[in-house]
């Protein structure tokens, strides 16, 4: 199985990601967490996408905030999809970050989920490696079976309760 590669920029960052290595955990998909600033370590940022495929990595997923550039530097150095987790910040309460990540130019995609959106990022790059591994796709398939459950008992009791 392809593992995931979950980059942060800061260790401010981590509380919100343990929620994503947490996902990915549970669906059994191997996780390496590192810490890497676009901006004050960038030649780290670069080996660490120009090696990714080679060692196994499948998707990488990267968290960043204020101008949020690390997403963009890891994809411009690897054909491996990245994932962008735009962080909330004291300035603009995530915005800033948001609106970084997604304005990527031509041929640069990064695929970004909500701010603080640790736990999508997850779901998706499991869907990803999940177009080449059954095993994952069925454990996929209960997880989403497992969430309409919930949500269906929770419809049974609110109607129960205004029956």
């Amino acid at each position: 199985m392809k593992k995931v590669l979950v980059v942060m920029g800061s260790d401010s960052d981590l509380k919100v990601m343990e929620k994503c290595v947490d996902r990915l955990k549970s669906f059994d998909i191997p996780v390496e967490v590192r810490i890497c600033s676009a901006h004050r370590t960038p030649a780290v940022a670069e080996q660490l996408a120009k090696n990714a495929a080679a060692e196994g990595f499948g998707v990488i997923i990267a968290a960043a905030g204020k101008a949020a550039h690390l997403g963009g530097v890891l994809a411009a150095y690897t054909t491996l999809p990245v994932i962008g987790v735009p962080m909330a910040t004291s300035v603009m309460g995530g915005m800033d970050s948001l609106l970084s990540i997604v304005q990527m130019p031509k041929g640069i995609p990064v695929a970004t989920v909500a701010i603080d959106g640790a736990d999508n990022a997850a779901i998706l790059a499991a869907q990803m490696i999940a177009l080449s591994d059954e095993a994952l796709a069925a454990r996929l398939t209960a997880f989403k079976a497992d969430m309409a459950a919930e949500v269906t008992a929770k419809d049974e009791k609110v109607r129960a309760q205004f029956a």
